[in-house]
This record gives C-alpha cells, structure tokens and sequence, in this order.
C-alpha cells in the first residue's frame, strides 16, 4: 500500500498522537464530573477541537459539544457520538492519575471514549478533503441516568444536516484490547425505573391486626414479582426485574405506614417490556383487594433496545476485519444493560461496537472501584471509528 493512502495515514496519524491522546485521557479520568456536571471537560473537549481547526458548538443538552468535520466533496453526513460522564464511585485504583474527587470516578471509561473521539477527529481532520460528506462529532452527557441523548436531540443535533448514520461504541473489559465485539440485532437492553409506594396503616408490632402492614405486602410483591419473567415473558426473550431500594421503617416494634420500593426493568423486545410493565400493575391491584393495600405506582421507559441496523452493521464489520484481521473481529451476545444512544440508534440507522479494553493480567469489569482499562484501547478504537468513517464517506 502507498505510504499515503487513506489506511496508512490512519495507523500514521494514530500512531503519533497516542501518547497525547494518553495524557488527555489522564487528565480526564483526574477531575471527573457526574451527569450534566460535565463543565470543565466539555471546556477541555472544546479546546482540543478549536485546536484542531474543528468550531465546537457548546451547550447542546445542557453540557453537550458538537463539532463538524466537512468533507471535501458532498455526500452522507455520518455522527459519532462518546460520553463524558463519570459515577458516584469512589476511586480505588491507586494510579498516579487516579480521581481527585472524592466519590466520583470514570469507572465506565467515559474518559476513555471522549479521547478516542478526540483522536477520531484528528485523524479524520487530516483526511477530510477525500471525504465525502461529513461527520458530525457528538460529545454527550449524562449518560450514566440515559437523559443526555435525548437531551441533545430536544436541542436540535439529529437537525440540519439530519445524519444518515450513526456510529457508538463503548470499551469492553470482558475481551482482550486489540479486539472489536459487535452484536446483530438487540445488542443492549431498553431500561425502564419504576417506583413504588405502598401506603397502610401504622400500628404496635404486637397488634398487627390493628394496622395494614406496608412491608408484609412489599415483601409478597417482591416474591410475585419474578413470576412475570419465569411464567409470563417468553423464556426465549431475555428480562430482568430488579428491585434496588427498599425503604421503610424506622424502630423493630412499629409497624410503619409505609414501604417504598424503587427498581429496573431491562428487556430486548417491546412484547416483553409490555408484559411487565402490565404484569406490575395487576399484581399491585391484587395486594390491594388482598392485603387492603393500595400503592402510588409509578413506571418510566428510560430508553429503548439498543437496535444494531443490519445493513450498516454488515459494512462497519467488513471494515472492521479488513482493517484488524477476522482474528479480532468477534461476534458477542447482547448485554441487559442499557445505553442511551439507543435514542440516536431510533432515529436514524446506526451500528454500535465493543472496544476490547482488558488489560493483560486483568479481570476488570465496568462500574467498579478498581477498573482499568487499558489505554491501548484508545488507539484502536480511533483507528476502528477512522476506518469506517472513511468507508462510510467515500
């Protein structure tokens, strides 16, 4: 291949700002920010775009940053979209570089995915007189509570130009860095949060009959409520029904007059994610004939199934083996988590990918104290997101 083919300058350009990319990383993962808190690294991630010749628009879903990247002749506009937001986690790692803020952590690698953005966007910057069309650079929050997306979509991204794809990824601990994981069809769960108060009737433990008890009838819903995925959803399509809180009570002898119950529901399929949601409520209208309870129920869908498009999943993939090997290209299962660029994914066809980000040694997994990802992964997945924007765009 010649040394300036559009392939070759991607390895190049890679090549020679991954340690930059490293130490952006680094001082991402120091001063993390939570959901719409992301100020400061939005001003980090504006500053390195202006620095690339890239104007950033601001403000976009309260802490979001957009940039565009015109191509030298016309054609599809393709968005790639990272998150930037970090966890309520405090920090256990021990790195030089670790959090400096106490109970907050890039403990999903958001800070991981906002570089490889950044380095994207050198990379394609490069090459954007060969490209035709133009990507559209996402940078969003509050990922972490699923509100960013749709929050820059009330502000107008998917608006003028309307994208015709859409590119995520997220880095994945549970394979090798150097391989890249896709999944056909659902690839990560709709999410939806419910709320439950039931409302009875204090009274002395000693004389229940005196009282309707809040926690006896929590405790039988609670029991109930996995019957709805073993006997009402088809074993074939996957849910789970989580209760995470359970609130009650203030001393042992006091029956209280109330329980409140909060939890997820995660599904694939819309015929499941229907049978709960109505399967909650006939079981909370049968504790109330049966246990004279009544409840303020209250059920929220969050965001939809994580959808893969089949065709243009089918051209990222080729890409993705011709530029990495069929070797480090797997096929992967889908994941009951959930993701909210399942709402860019409802708009327009997009395909989402997996960044193999387990460090040799290691058996690292998202959302914990101790999680690290393996910086080489930033270089891959730069190269991954250059190789099909350029594919995409010509």
């Amino acid at each position: 291949m010649a040394a300036n083919d559009p392939e070759s300058i991607v390895r190049e350009e890679t090549d020679r700002i991954a340690p930059e990319l490293i130490a952006v990383r680094r001082d991402l993962h120091r001063f993390p920010e939570l959901a719409f808190e992301e100020k400061e690294t939005a001003a980090r991630v504006a500053a390195e775009l202006s620095r690339l010749g890239i104007a950033p628009r601001t403000g976009v879903g309260r802490t979001g940053v957009v940039g565009m990247i015109e191509g030298g002749r016309p054609g599809p506009t393709l968005l790639i979209r990272a998150d930037m937001d970090a966890l309520p986690i405090h920090e256990r790692t021990g790195l030089a570089f670790a959090s400096a803020v106490d109970g907050k952590m890039h403990a999903c690698g958001h800070d991981i995915h906002t570089t490889t953005l950044l380095g994207a966007a050198a990379v394609l910057k490069r090459l954007a007189p060969g490209l035709g069309g133009r990507v559209l650079l996402v940078f969003q929050p509050a990922e972490e509570i699923l509100e960013g997306a749709a929050a820059m979509i009330a502000d107008g991204v998917l608006d003028d130009p309307k994208p015709d794809y859409a590119l995520g990824f997220h880095n994945w601990p549970y394979q090798p860095v150097g391989t890249i994981t896709y999944v056909n069809g659902a690839c990560q769960a709709a999410s939806d949060a419910f709320d439950i108060l039931f409302k009875g009737r204090s009274g002395h433990a000693a004389h229940p009959h005196q009282a309707i008890d809040p926690v006896a009838g929590a405790a039988l819903f609670i029991g109930q409520l996995q019957t709805l995925v073993s006997r009402e959803v088809n074993p074939l399509s996957p849910a789970v029904v989580t209760v995470g809180r359970i609130e009650g009570g203030t001393v042992r002898n006091i029956i209280p007059d109330t329980v409140l119950l909060q939890g997820t529901v995660r599904t694939l399929d819309a015929v499941a994610r229907d049978a709960v949601e109505a399967g909650m409520g006939r079981l909370l209208a049968g504790v109330e004939t049966g246990l004279r309870l009544p409840s303020d129920f209250t059920y929220a869908r969050k965001v939809p199934p994580l959808v893969n498009d089949t065709a243009l999943l089918g051209r990222v993939v080729t890409t993705m083996r011709a530029a990495f090997g069929d070797g480090a290209v797997r096929e992967g299962t889908a994941s009951m988590g959930a993701e909210d660029f399942a709402c860019f994914a409802e708009a327009v066809p997009a395909a989402h990918l997996r960044i193999g980000s387990g460090a040799p040694g290691r058996k690292d997994s998202l959302h914990n104290s101790e999680y690290q990802p393996d910086e080489a992964s930033i270089a891959i997945g730069v190269q991954a997101l250059s190789r099909a924007a350029l594919d995409l765009l010509r």
